[in-house]
This record gives C-alpha cells, structure tokens and sequence, in this order.
C-alpha cells in the first residue's frame, strides 16, 4: 500500500506532499522537461523520494544511516522505481563529497536541520545544490507545538523551559536537539539567497488528537487531514504546528 494511502502516514506527510508535488509541477513546466532532478538530503526509507520517482522524477538520497539507504533500495524496488531511485550515503554539511554542485532542479530538506551543527550552512549547501530557478523544500521541528504538547501532558516546567531554550529544547531527555519557529527557517531560506514561496504549519491538530478517535470514529481520518490542510497556512496557527514547511524558490 503507498505510504501517501495509509492513515498514520497521511497524516503525517500529506500536506508537505501537496506542496512539494505542485512544486515539482512548477519546476516540470519551467524547465521543458517530463522528469526532473531531485535530491532528497536526509531522505532516509524514500517517505518522499519514492513518490517523487512514481511521478517519473529521478530522485537521489543522501543519508547517513546505511540501514535506512538499504531500506529505501528495498522499498523502491518493490514500488517499481529502483532504476530511478538512487542512495548515497552521506549528509548536508558534507554533501558535495557525494552530489554536484548545481545538478538538482529540486531539493528536499527534511528533518535534518534539527541534528545539524549549523543549519545556514546546510540550507546553503542545499541551495548551491539547486540548478536556476530551482525549488528547495524545507521541514523542521516546530518550537510552538513542542511548548504545547508538553503543557497538555501537564510537564508545565518543561514546557517553559523549551520557550525558553535558544534551541527550544525542553531538558536533557529531549531527542529534538533544535526546533524552529517559522521565521528562524523563513530567514534562513532568504539567507541562502532564496524567494520564500510559501510557510506551511504540519500536524499542527495530528499529534494531539487521542489515536483512537482517530481510528474508531468513520471518516476521522479524512475530517481531520482537510483540517489541516485549511491551517496549514495559516499564520495563526503555525506557532502550534509540530512541523514547519518552508518552499524556497531560486529566481535566475
């Protein structure tokens, strides 16, 4: 079953999916061609990598992990796309040990900033990675929703503690070493020499609701990813989201 099928997953993935895919539509018709060049740093198993490939793009990951490239090898074959599917092991910081230079039409940055030494010199390094008028798609961890769901699982110190923390870190057990409120990453994309396209707040109701309301109750799953679609850009609630999506676009 596609992953963009399956309850949790689209949950968790369907509205970065949406704009990234009509991203890629941009970038198809900018560039004349059917399939593009698409490099996915951090794309550990292929959560986007593979739907990228299934609409004809050549996708190539960077990762560290070995199991999660031997993961995304084994998941792209049995999708149909191994021979568009490529795994590189490797990471951001070091990336032009193992891709070129200004070969990508795309780039897909997500979930790596928060484990990163230095962030603008990762968004840097995806964005010199990016051909002109390329498209770099960014997520990282939210401060807001950290702050949040800590306060309603009645850990208040914590709670305080991650609004406070320079890197929104709510103690010493925290496994997020860095979070991001949407104008951190906005800046850090316009930084790079980007256009900010558009900011998308993820999970921003997801990670609260009670799993199984979400599983029991017919049609909660689908009431609920048309909820967030209709937040995901609003301002309002992108201080509350667990995940931020940043779109930068390179103008030539």
């Amino acid at each position: 079953m596609s992953d963009q099928l399956r309850p949790r997953a689209s949950l968790r993935t369907a509205v970065v999916w949406e704009v990234l895919k009509d991203a890629l539509d941009r970038q198809v018709k900018a560039a004349g061609r059917d399939a593009l060049d698409v490099l996915d740093t951090g794309g550990g198993t292929g959560n986007f990598a593979v739907p990228a490939a299934r609409l004809g793009h050549h996708v190539t990951v960077v990762d560290p992990s070995p199991n999660a490239l031997f993961a995304l090898e084994r998941r792209a074959a049995e999708a149909g796309v191994a021979d568009r599917v490529r795994g590189v092991q490797g990471d951001v910081l070091g990336l032009f040990d193992v891709v070129e230079r200004g070969g990508f039409d795309a780039v897909l940055c997500h979930g790596v900033l928060e484990y990163v030494d230095d962030p603008a010199e990762g968004v840097r390094n995806a964005v010199a990675a990016l051909r002109p008028s390329g498209a770099l798609s960014l997520l990282a961890a939210g401060l807001g929703g950290a702050v949040l769901a800590r306060a309603l699982a009645g850990h208040f110190t914590e709670a305080r503690q991650a609004l406070a923390d320079p890197a929104g870190r709510w103690g010493e057990g925290d496994p997020v070493p860095r979070r991001f409120t949407a104008e951190q990453l906005a800046e850090l994309v316009s930084g790079a020499g980007l256009e900010v396209g558009a900011v998308h707040g993820v999970r921003v109701f997801a990670d609260l609701v009670p799993g199984v309301l979400v599983d029991t109750e017919p049609g909660a799953v689908d009431a609920l990813l048309k909820l967030e679609a209709a937040v995901a850009e609003l301002p309002a609630f992108h201080s509350v989201a667990t995940q931020l999506h940043v779109l930068g676009e390179k103008r030539p």
